[in-house]
């Protein structure tokens, strides 16, 4: 249930009402707005009557929550949530781009893809060091040798790095390396991994997995907001669907329907969603047309030749390209994507 606390709510009245409720053997998380303080209460007795908190002092409303994921509904948190990640912010007015490489391949492949991301106004670089492949005889990523290369082309361009982490072994490694940590969609039902990741305090960006409805999705985004860590960001990749064209059928239409019911960012993956490389920039337009906070895309400076993903991978060129396009899309729906200063630049090309 959701206790939302009245506007002048003392900080004495809101920790009664935490004590009443842990009392009473529910999780309590707070979620503190810029006028009034909203209070989940999950676990406890089904049968419990919310009128014992209705008519505690400076509580003004109890409402219970019908929807099986409770932290991650728009119920507890009508506002959206924005997830901070260096300079800029996830799920605020400016779409947010993450690009790179499927994987690490070598260091002049990472710079190359890096700077060519930076330069076209990225502010995320996306790219694997740990691969889950289908077949073990495919690549498998250079494990930390290549989270060493992503984190340094990161450094040289100022950016941040998002990276897939396959198990809970991997979490302390990867995160001294990672600003966010990927959750593929293979993993995405992976509950111990979820639960660990719920106790990190690095943000998360979930992928939806590969069958997985809306609601199974939001409930794997349950398990970590419930460990205490609240910048999640979803991500939509795609779904297995009977049609054989594409990789995946990518769900456009998942995102108006997260944002109606949860609070928390989506972003958009066109080219795990669609897996070639020519309908990467069509879903991609389409994504941000539709309301999604950020995309997912793989750029790589020679896509023919690369080790994993090549025929979904973006030339420099076409990524430089979307990019210019989106600029005009975006701020037709109110949004924005931001291109690096030239002063930033060049400053960096000289570091």
């Amino acid at each position: 249930m959701v206790v939302v606390m009245q506007e002048r709510a003392s900080e004495d009245q809101i920790q009664h009402v935490i004590a009443t409720l842990v009392e009473r053997e529910f999780d309590v998380h707070r979620s503190t707005g810029a006028l009034k303080t909203v209070l989940g209460a999950v676990g406890g007795n089904r049968d419990f009557d919310t009128g014992l908190i209705e008519v505690m002092d400076g509580v003004q409303q109890v409402l219970r929550i019908t929807e099986p994921y409770k932290l991650a509904s728009r119920t507890f948190r009508p506002t959206p949530t924005v997830v901070s990640l260096g300079a800029f912010r996830i799920g605020g007015d400016e779409v947010i781009v993450m690009a790179g490489p499927c994987s690490a391949e070598t260091e002049e492949q990472v710079e190359e893809a890096a700077a060519t991301v930076a330069r076209s106004g990225a502010k995320m670089l996306r790219g694997g060091a740990f691969k889950p492949r289908s077949s073990p005889y495919s690549f498998q990523g250079l494990g930390e040798e290549g989270l060493r290369m992503l984190r340094a082309a990161c450094d040289r361009h100022r950016l941040e790095l998002v990276t897939e982490v396959m198990d809970v072994g991997q979490i302390e490694l990867v995160g001294r390396y990672a600003d966010m940590l990927q959750v593929g969609a293979r993993n995405m039902q992976n509950y111990s991994l979820l639960r660990e990741l719920g106790r990190s305090r690095t943000p998360i960006l979930l992928k939806r997995g590969i069958s997985a409805t809306i609601e199974e999705w939001l409930l794997s985004s349950e398990y970590v907001l419930a460990g205490g860590n609240t910048d999640v960001v979803l991500c939509e990749r795609g779904i297995r669907t009977f049609e054989p064209y594409t990789r995946n059928t990518l769900d456009i239409s998942a995102i108006p329907v997260i944002h109606k019911l949860s609070h928390l960012p989506v972003v958009v993956d066109p080219s795990h969603g669609t897996g070639l490389r020519d309908k990467v920039a069509p879903m991609a337009r389409a994504a941000v047309a539709a309301g999604a906070d950020g995309l997912l895309i793989e750029v790589h400076p020679d896509p023919d030749r690369a080790r994993s993903d090549g025929a979904q991978s973006m030339f420099p060129e076409q990524f430089e390209r979307l990019m210019a396009e989106l600029r005009i899309i975006a701020p037709a729906i109110g949004r924005s994507i931001c291109v690096e200063p030239a002063a930033r630049r060049a400053a960096v090309s000289h570091a």
